[in-house]
């Protein structure tokens, strides 16, 4: 017997779909697929946020030191003239940030290989390239998802049967975090 459903597809289409199906029901919250598609996603989604829960505390803060352009009070960079070029003023800047220890880094990856990158766009702007800006949901998952499910064993997925489509007569549901 096959560990996974063919869904009617060849293997890097499955994969695609599965793939994108997985992103947008994290990204999004929740999806509305078919049951036989539905019960693969979940089986990944499952995984991966239970990556998250077992890796969200495992970083360390470090402090480095970045050099930041200066700007003006309109927002420009502040250029100087050295040896007859402008050259833009840089300014030294202490952050502190998170270093991902060994683990986490591993688990970073394993959830990249299956996410696709997601891109938020203001409604203001719609079909405008200007003003996108592309989310971390790996980030989202260890600091949401990892937090939000922590003192849950599992089953952080909901399927809502919502009634048969209406061309081909297939289960539709509602997969939903919970």
């Amino acid at each position: 017997m096959a560990m996974y459903r063919k869904l009617g597809k060849t293997s890097s289409q499955r994969k695609a779909l599965l793939r994108n199906q997985v992103t947008q029901l994290l990204w999004h919250g929740k999806i509305v697929t078919t049951e036989a598609r539905a019960k693969e996603v979940r089986k990944i989604a499952e995984g991966l946020i239970a990556l998250a829960v077992k890796e969200k505390d495992n970083f360390e803060m470090v402090k480095v030191t970045a050099k930041v352009p200066m700007k003006d009070k309109d927002g420009k960079r502040v250029k100087e003239v050295v040896d007859g070029k402008k050259v833009t003023k840089f300014d030294t800047v202490e952050k502190e940030i998170k270093k991902d220890l060994p683990s986490r880094l591993h688990a970073r990856r394993q959830m990249l290989k299956v996410l696709y990158s997601c891109v938020e766009v203001p409604t203001e702007n719609k079909g405008k390239k200007r003003g996108t800006k592309e989310i971390d949901l790996v980030a989202k998952m260890f600091d949401e998802y990892g937090v939000k499910y922590a003192n849950r064993n599992g089953g952080y997925t909901r399927i809502i049967k919502k009634g048969p489509r209406k061309g081909d007569a297939a289960m539709e549901v509602i997969l939903e975090l919970i």
